[in-house]
């Protein structure tokens, strides 16, 4: 269970967010927990796609897929009418629509009276991330129901050769993630279901506080840029944001990090309005530090 303090000096306090009869505790479990699991959210996330579930470019390369799947509550049955699945991937190319107004294989969709939900698109291929890092071919997912934590995913294929050396695909969380493709006459197809989780968020005024630029004093090049999406916390970046998600005690963590990496920021409030700002974090080739930011 995640501390609830958060930042309880200055008044601000976490809050847990559920559906009340879906979950019941039960001895040291609780019935009706599921499995469906987070993801980094990846650098190329753009809000407001269109509301559409055909994402097919005329006349671009790529196998043709239907995505289908279910929204459920957190008791893994009953179905969530008209929640909100934001699918995005990269072309058949490996390039992601970073800026254009017709944001390609971008697309928003809302689930029907039965949980029920559907794309029509291609299968993305693998690319070079950076550095001679390939990603495994995946689809990026933002699910938002009301009455639970927004969920970020990502959907990889069975048979892909780059997951083995991937941290992210590879790792325990990713498990159930990893899809089987089957053929389905013209097109082929890929089926996941999704059950939302009651998790703990930090207020949605506690998060105001902590918005704005913060800037490194020893390097004032070096700057982090924090603000409000869903009523979570969004560090800025050259196309979006990143969501970073409250695990307590005035700390957020970027989810979905590999087994033993993480990246998180702790807060702390200053007197006249400033605010401190921590980076801590371990990465590959155990590359870890401290870096202190301030605003105000």
């Amino acid at each position: 269970m995640k501390r609830r303090t958060f930042l309880k000096s200055t008044a601000l306090s976490a809050i847990a967010v559920s559906a009340t009869g879906f979950v019941r505790p039960e001895g040291d479990r609780y019935v009706g927990d599921c499995e469906t699991t987070s993801d980094i959210l990846g650098p190329f996330y753009r809000p407001d796609s269109p509301v559409r579930s055909n994402l097919v470019v005329k006349g671009e390369k790529g196998e043709l897929v239907e995505l289908v799947g279910k929204i459920k509550h957190q008791d893994c049955t009953t179905p969530y009418k008209n929640a909100k699945i934001e699918l995005w991937h990269c072309d058949g190319n490996g390039v992601y629509d970073n800026a254009t107004s017709e944001f390609r294989y971008r697309g928003t969709a809302f689930s029907d009276e039965n949980g029920n939900y559907s794309f029509q698109t291609i299968l993305p291929v693998a690319y070079d991330a950076g550095g001679g890092q390939i990603r495994p071919a995946h689809y990026h997912m933002m699910i938002t129901a009301e009455g639970y934590q927004s969920l970020v995913t990502q959907l990889y294929f069975n048979g892909d050769k780059h997951i083995e050396k991937d941290a992210y695909a590879n790792s325990d969380f990713a498990k159930k993630r990893i899809l089987k493709v089957t053929d389905s006459g013209n097109a082929k197809k890929v089926f996941y279901d999704v059950s939302m989780a009651k998790i703990m968020m930090a207020d949605p005024v506690s998060i105001d506080r902590l918005l704005g630029t913060y800037v490194n004093k020893e390097d004032k090049t070096k700057s982090r840029e924090f603000f409000k999406k869903n009523n979570a916390l969004w560090l800025k970046n050259e196309v979006f944001g990143e969501e970073y998600r409250y695990i307590g005690n005035n700390t957020f963590d970027y989810a979905g990090m590999p087994k033993g990496m993480f990246e998180t920021y702790t807060f702390e409030l200053l007197g006249a309005g400033g605010v401190k700002c921590t980076l801590n974090f371990m990465y590959e080739n155990n590359q870890k530090g401290t870096i202190e930011y301030w605003k105000g």
